[in-house]
């Protein structure tokens, strides 16, 4: 692509969990700018509707996996002849649980695969190249709920904090390199899901999708690029 909107270098916006509430408004976000977005998500239908048109790069691939994460990401970054600058990774998912104690071991590692393997699978398909490109931008999407342990939200808050510290690591890792590392802390956010799930909850206590993204965007593009290594709280102003 040409030179972004803000005046950054061309290169690939990688959206993971794309299909779903949050990733959708990620990708409506960079598209807007004038961004070569390309959304990944597991379920290829779900991709589909989602994106019905040819603006967005659609490729359905498993994250859990590395090795189909990686592949994608480079047939991606051929295909356009342009490396990925910015990862943006959206994958995940929430789950409440029993006590610590009374907690199956499944409910950890599935926890775990869906909000922490999918973003160190793409995060280590991506930092070579950027690397070599001397910049980029990684966004991870921790929670404002896993700066401490909640009840019943064992394993929720265990990987969501695991992401937290992942996005410090790399940021320190990154530094010099031109290459940026941020993660944002939501706290619920505005979904279909959610309202479903706490039908009795007020939704304008929460945060809103073209929120996040508007974050997410901003700190991609050269307007954020003094941020590095944050944990950026998102909570509305409730």
């Amino acid at each position: 692509m040409a030179e972004g909107r803000s005046g950054e270098a061309g290169g690939l916006v990688l959206v993971t969990g794309a299909a779903g509430a949050l990733g959708r408004a990620v990708c409506a976000a960079f598209a807007a700018r004038g961004d070569d977005v390309a959304a990944l998500d597991r379920d290829a239908a779900a991709l589909e509707a989602a994106f019905p048109g040819g603006d967005i790069r659609k490729v359905a691939v498993d994250l859990s996996d590395a090795d189909a994460t990686a592949a994608a990401v480079a047939d991606l970054s051929d295909a356009a002849g342009t490396p990925v600058r910015v990862l943006a990774c959206i994958a995940g998912g929430f789950g409440m649980g029993p006590q610590v104690e009374e907690e199956d071991p499944a409910e950890h590692r599935r926890m775990m695969e869906m909000n922490f393997f999918t973003a160190l699978h793409a995060i280590r398909a991506v930092v070579p190249g950027m690397r070599k490109a001397g910049q980029g931008c990684i966004l991870t999407i921790g929670a404002l709920a896993a700066l401490s342990g909640k009840a019943q939200m064992g394993a929720y808050c265990v990987s969501k904090s695991a992401v937290m510290r992942l996005t410090e690591s790399l940021a320190s890792e990154l530094r010099g390199s031109g290459v940026r590392a941020n993660c944002v802390l939501p706290s619920v956010i505005d979904t279909p899901a959610n309202r479903s799930a706490m039908p009795d909850a007020d939704p304008g206590q929460w945060v809103r999708p073209e929120q996040i993204a508007r974050t997410l965007t901003f700190l991609a593009h050269a307007d954020g690029d003094a941020v590095h290594g944050a944990l950026i709280p998102l909570d509305g102003g409730h």
